[in-house]
């Protein structure tokens, strides 16, 4: 995650600590994809989920054995993910008993199952966080989602989980279909006082593995991330407190660096320290993933790579297992890396970025991110 209010405005949010804190030994934020059943059919969906569950899907004592693995390994937060975890009846039971040990509770929705009983049972809960995904606005949304009235049923929850006086994140994933919708998600989120937004590049896995052809341009990626600048210093200059990331593509780090090396030398230097500390990607790292089955990924788009399973082996005695030959990789990248990602300046603070976008394209984990969008000079390739 690139925390754009932080780097242009200084303002720290809640998760930042997770990324801009040193640390020797990081404990990774957890996704569990508890459930890969859905009542959407997203197009760009990296889970591939459809409208039953995985038989062999973990059940409630399986998740509480794998929670307390958790909480014995040290892990900060765990984020309910699926599918739509709010299709299992046991969530907040769940969620309740990981909060009990300790573990930063942050829920993934689409958001159109969340009545004002339910906002108000979240947050009973005690979920930090309500993360809802919208790819656009009205019919966008909806197409991309493959229900007619996904938006509207997903702004009914937003309005209701901020009503609940929860903390709410929107999340929205990058296409060329959806692109020119961000200013009119910039005027949602401030009209219904959302105070997080997260813009995803796309990622090639499940069934967005055969949507690259959507992705935007090179030149057009840099327009978005101008754009989504000069919005978030709009709602800091006016005093409105609003979180805005972007994910997948620590591209967007270096880019902001060196437009700040040019505009504001000692704000650029700043930038420069803490993206040093966050490291760039950190799949496998800082972040993993547990599907419905139990197995363990380096992060949430490696559905189809396993490091192991939680119901054979406890989740730090698989996370610190660095024989695992993919593990060890992500961990260690330099001497792996391809192309210009191998030959770049800036890998301490991107890291190769999306590993599993360069698989997708040219079969190699280690090949070049194809959605890098910078330029060989920028990047320090050619003088």
């Amino acid at each position: 995650m690139i925390a754009i209010t932080r780097l242009l405005c200084d303002t720290i949010g809640p998760g930042d600590h997770l990324r801009y804190e040193k640390k020797d030994v990081p404990r990774p934020v957890i996704v569990w994809n508890y459930t890969r059943q859905c009542n959407l059919h997203c197009l760009h969906c990296y889970a591939s989920a459809g409208s039953q569950r995985t038989p062999g899907e973990m059940d409630t004592t399986a998740g509480k054995a794998f929670m307390r693995d958790l909480a014995d390994f040290g892990v900060p937060v765990i984020m309910f993910s699926g599918g739509e975890p709010l299709l299992r009846e046991d969530l907040l039971e769940l969620a309740s008993f990981a909060g009990e040990l300790g573990i930063r509770l942050v829920l993934s929705t689409n958001g159109t199952l969340i009545q004002k009983s339910m906002a108000q049972e979240i947050k009973g809960i005690g979920f930090a966080e309500v993360g809802i995904s919208l790819d656009g606005v009205g019919a966008n949304n909806d197409y991309f989602r493959g229900q007619k009235g996904a938006y509207q049923a997903a702004l009914e929850g937003i309005r209701n989980c901020v009503a609940a006086g929860l903390r709410v994140s929107l999340r929205l994933t990058i296409t060329r279909f959806n692109y020119q919708d961000i200013p009119a998600i910039f005027k949602l989120v401030e009209k219904e006082g959302v105070n997080r937004v997260c813009f995803y590049h796309l990622a090639y896995s499940g069934r967005g593995g055969s949507l690259q052809e959507v992705d935007i341009t090179h030149s057009q990626t840099r327009s978005v991330v101008d754009m989504i600048c000069e919005h978030t210093l709009d709602l800091h200059q006016r005093g409105l407190s609003k979180e805005i990331l972007t994910v997948g593509n620590h591209a967007d780090g270096v880019y902001l660096y060196l437009k700040l090396r040019e505009q504001d030398p000692a704000r650029a230097s700043k930038a420069l320290e803490l993206l040093r500390i966050n490291g760039g990607n950190n799949s496998g790292i800082k972040i993993g993933a547990i599907d419905d089955l139990g197995n363990v990924h380096p992060d949430q788009f490696w559905w189809h790579y396993s490091l192991g399973n939680v119901r054979q082996r406890k989740f730090g005695d698989i996370w610190t297992d660095t024989s695992e030959p993919l593990l060890r990789g992500l961990r260690n990248r330099r001497g792996l890396l391809k192309g210009r990602c191998a030959r770049c300046q800036h890998l301490d603070i991107c890291n190769g970025n999306l590993r599993v976008r360069a698989e997708a394209v040219y079969g190699d984990v280690w090949a070049e991110d194809p959605a890098c969008y910078l330029s060989d000079e920028e990047i320090g390739v050619i003088k």
